[in-house]
């Protein structure tokens, strides 16, 4: 089958759709599935063209105000059916619903190719998080609108499908993520990383691993890690990530280790060599990092929301707070980063459970949902018999 990914992002971005759907087409890939990209062009003009890729088409890209390292693709019919007039895909994933997703849509629509959607980001609630909130109502109308043209929207977790299918949104699938437990494991702790942190053994580490924006509540995150160093004095932080809300979180936090970015492989390291994950977001439809942090032994701290309620039973493989209760969240970190035995045994229950999510049953998943759409389409372009 020939599939096109049609996405804002994509490796060496780093990000959930970025990585998910990196994942994704590797296990197409070894499948012998024929792989197309349409992507925003790159910030470097002479950045290599995607690996496994059949053909691939850039666009014309503008920086989302106010956060430059976030580009989106503008809209691009015409070039589209050109590539689809050559080599037709038997299907298209949709991984954007900003404006190189509709004209990706249009372009199927017009060549009656089939069309899946993905529901990677809740867009709706980033207009409350950047001061937007009268927006939110226009922008749900007009995702349901995109989806519901689609042959299938696959949604991460059976809470989000319920939510949106009270809004009107139809033809719900659950694909869930993946995790390579190999990769994200314990055994790529690193004690020469918690001396350079200033820690060892008997001093645990504290991490949270994300993009530092507006959505990502990080005011809960810094009143946490505050609260967290108060009970907790010789607790050392890491922030690994980066974003338009680093430098105010990091006056905020003088002593802890701000990383930025960094690569795949320090990514491993940093979440095996640390003890507690703290993650106070509610922006996520999934959330990569609570199952990469669980899947490295860590006792997590989170909201019962996207992956959090779909993999964390509360004190049993983690820690899970109601969404809304920032004082509950503040006061379960607190507790757990004195309760070394306690974090430690609920680290191990987490590995146990990502374990559980291998990418080859997720692509089994995502195949599935692309077949049943093409064969469809045929069934509904089949001649009748008279």
């Amino acid at each position: 089958m020939r599939i096109c990914l049609v996405s804002e992002t994509w490796s060496p971005d780093i990000n959930g759709v970025a990585h998910t759907l990196g994942q994704l087409g590797r296990e197409l890939h070894r499948h012998d599935h024929a792989l197309q990209l349409i992507r925003p062009r790159p910030v470097a003009a002479d950045a290599p063209r995607a690996e496994g890729m059949e053909a691939e088409l850039r666009v014309r890209a503008v920086p989302l105000p106010g956060y430059r390292e976030v580009r989106f693709g503008l809209p691009a019919t015409r070039a589209i059916v050109r590539l689809w007039h050559q080599q037709r895909p038997d299907v298209v994933y949709l991984a954007t619903q900003g404006p190189l997703g509709w004209s990706a849509q249009r372009a199927a629509r017009l060549l009656s190719i089939p069309v899946v959607g993905g529901w990677h980001t809740n867009f709706d609630h980033y207009c409350r998080d950047y001061g937007l909130p009268w927006l939110a109502p226009l922008v749900t109308r007009r995702l349901r609108t995109f989806h519901n043209r689609c042959a299938a929207t696959l949604v991460p977790t059976r809470r989000q499908a319920g939510a949106l299918a009270a809004r009107g949104f139809e033809n719900l699938r659950v694909m869930g993520r993946g995790i390579d437990g190999e990769r994200f494991s314990p055994v790529h702790r690193d004690p020469g990383l918690r001396r350079h942190w200033g820690g060892d053994e008997h001093r645990p580490v504290a991490l949270h691993v994300g993009r530092l924006a507006p959505e990502k509540n990080l005011d809960l995150l810094r009143e946490t890690f505050l609260a967290m160093r108060d009970a907790r004095p010789d607790l050392t932080l890491v922030v690994v990530g980066d974003g338009p809300g680093r430098a105010t979180l990091q006056r905020a936090l003088p002593d802890a280790h701000f990383t930025g970015f960094i690569d795949r492989d320090a990514l491993v390291r940093h979440y095996a060599s640390a003890d507690l994950f703290v993650f106070p977001s509610i922006s996520e439809t999934w959330g990569n990092v609570v199952l990469e942090a669980m899947a490295s032994g860590l006792g997590v701290v989170a909201f019962r929301h996207a992956a959090g309620a779909e993999l964390i039973d509360d004190d049993i493989n983690g820690v899970s707070l109601p969404v809304g209760d920032e004082a509950g969240f503040r006061e379960a970190a607190v507790r757990l980063c004195q309760q070394p035995a306690r974090y430690a045994r609920l680290g191990r229950a987490a590995r146990r459970r990502a374990l559980q999510f291998g990418w080859s049953s997720i692509a089994d998943d995502f195949l599935d949902a692309l077949t049943h759409a093409r064969e469809a389409t045929h069934e509904t372009a089949r001649p009748c018999r008279v």
